[in-house]
């Protein structure tokens, strides 16, 4: 067996699944998220089963109850509906997202056409279109780049991070054949940890017999990792949620990797059901150590609720340790919190 790495969590999905943790630690149940936290449907469950109420509408939140808004990005009036209706809010968007979403607003105040490239209805993309709706036109292939009209304002090109980077690539020479003067960000769009994990299956896909993606169907940035594999001439390529979804004929060698969004104890359970008879070898292209930190206000939040705890149990707050969320995985809290109903917070 060969095991892409990097695989699994990247940095932006490691920071909401601890912030989300924290949120459930910090207050009685229910806490209310905004979208799924990520698209993954077990860590979903496991939200669930701790109290999270998940909706698709901010007005389904009761009136002061705390709030949690997705990785994914919120659009400017969720934001403020939830602020309106939220006891404690927390958004927990990526930062790359939330990049993009700067690009948009500085794009359309100084009077660009924004071609966005991304999927119909991802919570991604909505959230990236509402920040200047009729400033931004979205496409997702060739053909509909070729059907845009004439624009007579300067024109822009932006992504949806999760992208793959074939997906990109063509949409975006199309663009620029396009239109000659298209405006692109000095930095990529395309998110680091996405396109690792592309990269990584490219250097084992040409090996395997079978390909087993791990990670959820609307997970786009998993999809795009089965796409890939298939693209590549893997003769067979299994997405699969669980070890319970793997087919039971797997033969050869088999190449496993992970979506952004999928834990590291599935991988494992994975990797046990698949019982390898030559073991496993890992392949790793690059190590990530990118690190984004919760947000401000839940940091702040969590050092008051320990001071309260240090001084109650008649301790110093001098002598308290600060907070060090980044010794923590996210595949730990979710595993603590499975247990205890509570994340470690040190």
């Amino acid at each position: 067996m060969l095991l892409c790495a990097p695989r699994g969590f990247c940095a932006g999905v490691e920071m909401a699944i601890k912030a989300l943790s924290w949120m459930v630690r910090s207050f009685e149940a229910p806490v209310y998220c905004y979208h799924e936290i990520v698209h993954n449907k077990l860590v979903v469950d496991r939200f669930i089963a701790e109290g999270v109420i998940f909706v698709d509408d901010i007005n389904e939140v009761p009136e002061g109850r705390p709030i949690m808004l997705s990785a994914h990005g919120s659009a400017p009036e969720v934001v403020a509906a939830a602020r309106e209706r939220g006891s404690y809010v927390v958004d927990a968007v990526c930062p790359l997202v939330t990049k993009v979403h700067h690009e948009v607003k500085v794009r359309a105040k100084k009077g660009y056409r924004i071609i966005y490239v991304g999927h119909d209805g991802h919570e991604e993309a909505v959230g990236t279109m509402a920040v200047a709706p009729s400033s931004i036109s979205r496409v997702e292939s060739v053909e509909e780049v070729a059907a845009l009209p004439e624009f007579d304002e300067p024109t822009a090109l932006l992504a949806q991070t999760t992208l793959s980077h074939r997906d990109w690539s063509e949409v975006a020479e199309a663009a620029r054949e396009r239109f000659p003067d298209l405006w692109q960000p000095g930095r990529s769009d395309l998110c680091f940890a996405t396109t690792n994990r592309q990269s990584a299956l490219m250097a084992i896909a040409d090996q395997c017999d079978a390909v087993v993606v791990i990670g959820s169907a609307n997970s786009s940035n998993t999809t795009a990792l089965a796409k890939l594999a298939t693209e590549a001439g893997c003769p067979e390529v299994h997405r699969v949620n669980g070890p319970d979804e793997l087919p039971d004929t797997l033969s050869g060698v088999v190449g496993v990797t992970a979506g952004a969004s999928a834990p590291e104890d599935v991988v494992a359970a994975v990797l046990d059901v698949l019982a390898p008879t030559h073991g496993v070898e890992e392949v790793r292209i690059t190590d990530e150590d990118e690190y984004f930190p919760p947000p401000r206000n839940l940091r702040e939040l969590l050092a008051g609720i320990d001071a309260v705890a240090t001084l109650g149990l008649g301790g110093s707050t001098q002598d308290r340790p600060d907070l060090n969320d980044r010794k923590i995985g996210a595949s730990d809290v979710l595993a603590t919190l499975s247990v205890t109903g509570r994340a470690p917070s040190e």
